[in-house]
């Protein structure tokens, strides 16, 4: 009896064991399909000292001495702040270029942020635009359509913890180059209709939203389409270079800080977060179970030779959420079709933000021969 006992307590001991590992990695899980709305890498908070004449006065830290245009979220608050105009020790003073949610004041507690518009494009950025519904696989997915005279159109398609404001900061620029863009919601989007799992996928399974996308493009007069997506966005347009049905009307691809290695996106995810190493491997196998994404049919997706057309790849050895080395390596193994604009200092989807200016013209021109 004592030796059955024994046992019994054995084999509780493991099952408990077995499912806090699982919970651990369910948990580890989480920040790369799940990520919260101070996106996929937060750094931290930063205090607010002083708001005057145009200008915001901020605590010291390796995010808000950052050169270039960022966003300030904090609770409630949104606000776009330009490059730093004094600094010292302890202090960074930028330029305020406005608010557009929110009261930004002394004693404020904010984040810096890739996103540096809220809103939509008429009220962040002053471009026309008409809503618009596209039919997905799940149900009606709103967007924005910002027309141009031009038959190739550009789609938008933003990237993991970030909404359709993320493109807000190159919408301007494809405006001024006269093209029609389509920016679409997809799966797990605040307006868009829920996964069955109500989880993200990582791209595996929300190409096909963009595919929707294409097809609506296509059909409303797109002759030829340019898919510029960012982080798990720039996946979801490798994706359907090989699985749309639309796939011969891609002329060109975008790729901001893209997702080309999920593995190496989870573990970042962990590691940002500050939880233990040893969580990663229970992360990724949580990871695997939960989405269905299996790492070989990924990566076949992503292979250099399935690569058809034009590509611009926008990503910095600073990108600790999805790693530069990847993108690094596709560039080396195709340098007949891709160029890659490399952007130190600038952490994930923050390319344009370090210099909107030189990110610009390297837009112009790769997208003029597709114009």
């Amino acid at each position: 009896m004592r030796l059955r006992n024994r046992m019994v307590l054995a084999a509780t001991a493991a099952v408990g064991a077995g499912t806090a590992v699982l919970a651990a990695g369910r948990y580890g899980s989480a920040f790369a399909l799940k990520p919260s709305v101070a996106g996929p890498a937060p750094e931290g908070l930063i205090t607010v000292h002083a708001v005057e004449d145009g200008r915001v006065v901020l605590t010291r830290t390796t995010a808000s001495a950052r050169p270039g245009v960022y966003g300030l979220a904090g609770h409630s608050l949104h606000a776009t702040v330009g490059p730093v105009a004094a600094q010292d020790d302890y202090s960074v003073t930028r330029r305020l270029l406005g608010v557009d949610r929110g009261t930004l004041g002394p004693g404020a507690f904010v984040r810096m942020t890739p996103q540096a518009y809220e809103g939509d494009p008429r009220g962040a950025r002053g471009l026309d635009y008409a809503d618009v519904e596209i039919a997905g696989e799940l149900g009606p997915m709103p967007a924005w359509f910002l027309p141009g005279v031009r038959r190739t159109w550009v789609i938008c398609v933003h990237g993991v913890g970030a909404t359709r404001a993320q493109t807000l900061t190159v919408l301007p620029a494809l405006h001024r180059f006269r093209f029609p863009v389509l920016v679409p919601s997809y799966r797990n989007d605040p307006d868009a209709p829920p996964s069955p799992d109500g989880i993200g996928h990582l791209g595996d399974t929300e190409w096909s939203d963009l595919d929707a996308a294409m097809r609506h493009a296509v059909a409303e007069g797109a002759q030829r389409l340019v898919l510029y997506g960012w982080s798990t966005g720039a996946t979801m347009a490798l994706r359907v270079l090989s699985q749309s049905s639309v796939r011969g009307s891609i002329a060109g691809l975008v790729l901001d800080s893209p997702v080309l290695d999920w593995r190496s996106t989870v573990r970042a995810a962990v590691r940002t977060r500050g939880l233990p190493a040893l969580l990663t491997p229970l992360a990724e196998r949580a990871t695997e179970g939960r989405t269905g994404l299996h790492a070989a049919r990924h990566t076949e997706a992503l292979e250099p030779d399935r690569l058809t057309v034009p590509t611009l790849i926008a990503h910095g050895p600073d990108d600790h959420f999805a790693p530069y080395a990847a993108s690094r390596r596709l560039a080396e193994r195709r340098p007949d079709l891709v160029t890659l604009h490399t952007v130190p200092g600038a952490p994930h989807t923050a390319m344009w933000n370090a210099d909107p200016a030189d990110y610009e013209e390297t837009l112009r021109r790769f997208l003029t021969p597709l114009m």
